[in-house]
Formats: structure tokens, sequence, C-alpha cells
């Protein structure tokens, strides 16, 4: 699992990359969340080939501006068994949902090692 965070308008954003299988990224899933309780919002996106199954989850965020941008970059990038998680502890200023967007899309962007 690779990490590392960005910020954008007092917002932090901390992106995971996992690679592997479905139970693999379940695993970390979980243990991001008890290692982020106090985060705003978990949001991610993964896409597997055996069985596939691809997901997004916006975890409160307004719909399709977390989890969607996540899921289309790893599209994009025509990746497989490979999942991106993005916390994001909020810093008091609204991003609005194009700024939402980006940078939820520039953290998988980083998380996929552009």
């Amino acid at each position: 699992m690779t990490s590392g965070e960005l910020e954008i308008n007092k917002s932090r954003f901390i992106y995971y990359r996992v690679d592997g299988s479905k139970s693999d990224f379940d695993s970390a899933l979980l243990q991001i969340r008890v290692a982020h309780k106090k985060a705003t919002h978990v949001c991610y996106a993964y896409s597997f080939l055996s069985p596939f199954e691809e997901k997004a989850c916006d975890d409160g965020e307004p719909k399709g501006t977390a989890g969607a941008p996540i899921l289309s970059v790893i599209q994009k990038k025509k990746l497989t068994n490979v999942g991106v998680i993005v916390v994001r502890y909020f810093g008091g200023i609204k991003l609005g949902a194009g700024g939402l967007v980006r940078a939820y899309t520039k953290a998988c962007s980083l998380a996929l090692g552009e």
C-alpha cells in the first residue's frame, strides 16, 4: 500500500493505493477507517477482474463528487486489481462540487503515480 497527502483550501486529502485482491482492499479500508476515525470522509473506488467488480463510494460527499472521479481515473488508466482510498479532513472552506471533483481526481492521480 502506498500513500501520500495533499492540502487544498485547508482540507487535507490523504490518499492510499491498494494493489491485490478485493479482500486485500477490504482489509486496508478497515485499517484506514480505524486509523482515521476523526476524518470527515473516507471515499474510495476500486476495479477488480476476478470476479469483475467495480465500486465507487462518496461517503457523505455530494453524489458523484468523490468516488466517481476516483473510479474514472482508474478506468482511464485501464488499471485492474487496484483500489484508491482518499481520506478527507475538512478544513473549513467549502470547495463546491467542481472543487471536490478536481481534488479527488488529483488525489487519485497522485496515488496511481502521476
